[in-house]
C-alpha cells in the first residue's frame, strides 16, 4: 500500500524535482524499508569535516516523502477519495487529454463510486491537515535538534572564546612582567659588574698597601742587619 500511495504522486517526476528543488535532483536513493523517525535521539556521528557545509536548495528526498506519505497512509480510509480521485488522474494521464477534461474524467469515474466533489475537496483538505501537523511536528523536532546541537556549539565556541581571552590576558601580563624581569636583569648585571669591580678594586689596594708595608719593614731589616752589628 506504502509505495502504491507515493506512485499517486509525483516523487519520481524530474520535472516536478526541479521546480521545487530549484536545481537538478541527485540520483535518487531506495528507499528504506521503515519510515525514519523525525526526532531520531540517536548521537550524531563523528565528523572529521573542517570545511563548512554550503547550504544549498531543498531537495525532495525518501527520507521526508516517507515520513508524509506514513502520514497519509495512517489517515487513508476505506472508501473512494482524493488518494483513489488521485489513482485515477494519474492513470489519465499517458492519454491525450488536456487537464480539465483529465479532472472531469476523473471525477466522472468517482462519481460511479459514489463519491462527491465535496467529499474528494473535504478528504484532500483533511490530508492537507495531517500534513500540516507534520510540518508543526517536525518543525518542533528541528527546534530540539537545534537547541542540542547548534546550541551545544554556541556553547563550545562561547568557552573558546573566553579561554582564548584568558590565556591572551594571561600573555599579554606574562609579556609584562618579562619586560620587568628584563629591566631587573640589566640592572642586576650592572650591579654585578660594579660589585665585582669594587671586589678587586679592594683586592688591588690591599696588595698595593700589603706590598708598601712590607717592603720597607723588609728594607729595615737588611739596614738593621748591615748596620747594628
Amino acid at each position: 500500500m506504502f509505495e502504491k500511495l507515493k506512485s499517486l504522486f509525483v516523487v519520481d517526476d524530474e520535472e516536478f524535482k526541479r521546480k521545487v528543488s530549484g536545481k537538478e535532483p541527485v540520483e535518487k536513493t531506495v528507499a528504506p524499508t521503515s519510515v525514519p523517525e523525525v526526532n531520531d535521539t540517536s548521537p550524531p556521528t563523528t565528523n572529521t569535516q573542517t570545511e563548512p557545509v554550503n547550504v544549498g536548495p531543498g531537495e525532495v528526498t525518501d527520507k521526508f516523502t516517507n515520513i508524509l506519505f506514513g502520514a497519509i497512509e495512517k489517515a487513508n480510509k476505506e472508501g473512494f477519495d482524493y488518494l483513489e480521485f488521485r489513482n485515477s488522474l494519474n492513470s489519465l494521464k499517458k492519454m491525450d487529454m488536456d487537464e480539465a477534461t483529465r479532472f472531469k474524467s476523473a471525477f466522472a469515474m468517482a462519481q460511479t463510486m459514489k463519491a462527491s466533489s465535496e467529499k474528494l475537496i473535504s478528504s484532500a483538505e483533511q490530508y492537507l491537515k495531517i500534513l500540516g501537523n507534520e510540518e508543526q511536528k517536525f518543525g518542533q523536532a528541528l527546534i530540539n535538534q537545534r537547541d542540542r546541537q547548534v546550541g551545544e556549539k554556541q556553547q563550545q565556541l562561547q568557552q573558546l572564546n573566553k579561554s582564548i581571552r584568558a590565556k591572551a590576558e594571561q600573555i599579554q601580563k606574562l609579556s609584562k612582567e618579562i619586560e620587568q624581569d628584563q629591566v631587573q636583569l640589566k640592572k642586576v648585571e650592572i650591579d654585578l659588574q660594579n660589585a665585582s669591580g669594587k671586589v678587586e678594586q679592594t683586592k688591588l689596594n690591599f696588595v698595593a698597601s700589603y706590598k708598601m708595608i712590607v717592603s720597607q719593614i723588609q728594607g729595615d731589616v737588611e739596614k738593621m742587619k748591615q748596620y747594628l752589628k
